[in-house]
């Protein structure tokens, strides 16, 4: 006999896989420093900060498939593993209340491999070489999911307190920091961002919840 109440089911098990996915993610703040060299090697410091809620979580049964953020030097080394011309320096974790700290030192040989690992996909990281200067594109957002629900989105943003995204950027000379929306238009930095728009050093710091706020897309786009 056919459930009639299947199809409800399913809807019901994806809303919370959205739900729990989202949730985690909103608390997570993660740091990237890059350092690039004149031929095209340099450094990258990562630091993934997440509550301890959401690595619970993550551990549940039938979570496992879900990765959110790499949660150990395993998860690191695996992911390295794949990637030739990369290398761990250090990692080193702590905890503090509230949160699990993990602080990555990684070397690499090129930028290629620095996108690769940015994202292994390439559909989210891209470099442009015209005229002299290179364009790194680093999708954060790219806006083709459904609109959020309101009240899922005022939980997002209690959740979401007290963590961000910081992306900071240094090359030989002169960059330049900028945002895109989703279909390649400037945009401004939402309120409460911090950014550093040219210079020796640019960075940005936005909060979480601002991040998945964007549901027109996010790009940040680094010029040098």
């Amino acid at each position: 006999m056919k459930n009639k109440f299947a199809p409800t089911l399913k809807k019901i098990k994806a809303l919370l896989l959205v739900i729990i996915l989202l949730t985690m993610n909103s608390c997570v703040g993660i740091s990237a420093d890059i350092t690039m060299r004149r031929d095209g090697s340099g450094r990258i410091s990562l630091e993934y900060r997440f509550s301890r809620m959401a690595e619970t979580l993550g551990r549940l049964d039938g979570n496992e498939r879900w990765p959110i953020i790499p949660t150990g030097r395993a998860d690191i080394e695996r992911t390295l593993a794949r990637i030739p011309g990369m290398r761990l320096v250090s990692f080193s974790v702590r905890e503090d209340d509230r949160d699990i700290i993990n602080h990555v030192e990684l070397e690499f040989n090129n930028i290629e491999t620095l996108l690769t690992f940015l994202d292994p996909s390439g559909r989210r990281a891209s470099l442009n070489r015209e005229g002299g200067s290179n364009r790194l594109s680093v999708t954060i957002m790219d806006g083709t999911t459904a609109p959020i629900d309101t009240n899922l989105l005022d939980l997002m943003r209690e959740l979401s307190v007290g963590y961000s995204f910081n992306l900071s950027f240094s090359a030989d000379g002169n960059s330049t920091l900028t945002l895109l929306d989703g279909s390649g238009n400037a945009i401004q930095a939402p309120a409460g961002t911090r950014i550093v728009s040219s210079g020796s050093r640019v960075s940005i710091e936005m909060g979480t919840g601002a991040v998945l706020e964007q549901e027109h897309g996010l790009t940040v786009v680094l010029t040098w």
